[in-house]
C-alpha cells in the first residue's frame, strides 16, 4: 500500500478539508490545522495577488503545520501563471491541480520541495499525471460535491490503487469515521472532505445556505451543466428546478461550433460563478447552492473541531 496521507504530510489524521470555490478561507484552514488534519483553499478565492499572499502569510503565522492551495490549470484561469509563481515563491506545502495538465506545476514545484496532488476522475488521466511526477491522486468520485466524477468510490479507488503506485486520496461521500475506515480498507491513503464542513461555524456562507444543507438530503442533489461549463452538483431548490439543469438549444448549438466553443464555455462559467457567488453570501431568490450527497448527514451548524471529531471517531 502507498504511503498514507498523514505520513506523507506529517499530520495526525489522513484527512484533507477540500478546497471549495468561494467558501474555503483562512479561518477554515486554521481550524483544520488546529484539529490535526490538513486543508487547502482555491487560489481563485482571492481576487488579487496581494490578497493571496496575505492569506498564506496569515495561515503560516498561525501554524507551522502543512496546508495547500488549489490551482485551476486550464485557460479559463487567466491568473494561473501568477498564482503558481506566488505559491512556489512562498513555498506552500502542497498544490492540488484541477481541470488541466499539471505538467508545468510539477516541473516548478519539484525543485522547490512542494508536493503536487492532482484531481482525477478516471484511470487514463491518473496514469498521465503519475507519469508526469505527481505525488498523489485526488480520486474524485460520483459522491463528490461540485465537479463530481462518474465512478463510485470503491470502483475508482480499486482501479487507481491497482494500476498506480502513488497515494490515492478519496474525494466524495465522506461524513463519518466509518466512511474513512471503509475507503482506506479499499486502499485509499486518505480522504478529501468538503460538504460537511460547509455547515461549520467557520464557513463564510450565508445562514440560508447553511440551513439548506440541513433541510435538504442526498436525494435533492442534482447535476447541472448550466453553471460552470462542466457538470456541477447543486441542491435542487425551486429556483434550480425552474432554471433547469441542461443547456438550452442555443447554448448546445454554440458549443458545437469549433471556433466558438471555448468562448461560450468561458461565458457560461463566468455567468454561472457570479450566480453561485451571489447565492452563497446573500439573500437572493436565485438559490444556486453547490453541495454533495453528504448533506444527508448534516443536521446542525457546528465548529469544525466537532466535525473533525466525528470523522476521527469510529475510524480505528
Amino acid at each position: 500500500m502507498a504511503t498514507t496521507l498523514d505520513k506523507l504530510l506529517g499530520i495526525e489524521h489522513p484527512i484533507l478539508v477540500a478546497p471549495m470555490f468561494l467558501i474555503s478561507n483562512t479561518k477554515m484552514v486554521k481550524a483544520a490545522l488546529d484539529s490535526g488534519i490538513t486543508a487547502a483553499f482555491p487560489a481563485l478565492n482571492y481576487r488579487t495577488d496581494k490578497e493571496l499572499r496575505a492569506a498564506i502569510a496569515e495561515i503560516k503565522a498561525h501554524s507551522n503545520k502543512p496546508f495547500g492551495v488549489n490551482l485551476i490549470v486550464n485557460k479559463s484561469n487567466f491568473k494561473y501563471k501568477d498564482q503558481l509563481k506566488t505559491l512556489v515563491e512562498l513555498k506552500v506545502d502542497f498544490i492540488i491541480t484541477s481541470l488541466g495538465s499539471p505538467q508545468e506545476v510539477i516541473e516548478q514545484c519539484k525543485p522547490a520541495g512542494i508536493k503536487v496532488f492532482c484531481d482525477v476522475i478516471d484511470l487514463d488521466y491518473a496514469r498521465k499525471v503519475e507519469a508526469l511526477g505527481a505525488d498523489a491522486l485526488i480520486a474524485v468520485n460520483n459522491k463528490a460535491g461540485g465537479h463530481a466524477g462518474k465512478i463510485s468510490p470503491q470502483e475508482l479507488i480499486t482501479l487507481l490503487t491497482t494500476h498506480c503506485t502513488i497515494p490515492v486520496i478519496s474525494a466524495g461521500g465522506i461524513a463519518f469515521g466509518k466512511d474513512i475506515k471503509e475507503v482506506m480498507s479499499w486502499g485509499a491513503a486518505g480522504v478529501s472532505v468538503g460538504t460537511i464542513f460547509m455547515a461549520s461555524e467557520e464557513a463564510p456562507i450565508s445562514s440560508d445556505y447553511k440551513q439548506a444543507l440541513i433541510d435538504y438530503g442526498a436525494k435533492d442533489i442534482v447535476m447541472t451543466s448550466k453553471l460552470s461549463g462542466s457538470p456541477l452538483t447543486v441542491i435542487n431548490t425551486p429556483y434550480v428546478q425552474q432554471l433547469g439543469t441542461e443547456a438550452n438549444w442555443l447554448e448546445r448549438l454554440l458549443q458545437r461550433n469549433k471556433s466558438l466553443k471555448k468562448y461560450v464555455k468561458l461565458l457560461i462559467a463566468w455567468k454561472g460563478m457570479k450566480q453561485i457567488e451571489k447565492a452563497a453570501f446573500g439573500a437572493t431568490y436565485q438559490t444556486v447552492w453547490c453541495a454533495g450527497p453528504a448533506i444527508e448527514h448534516v443536521h446542525n451548524v457546528r465548529p469544525m473541531k466537532e466535525i473533525v471529531k466525528q470523522l476521527i471517531e469510529g475510524r480505528n
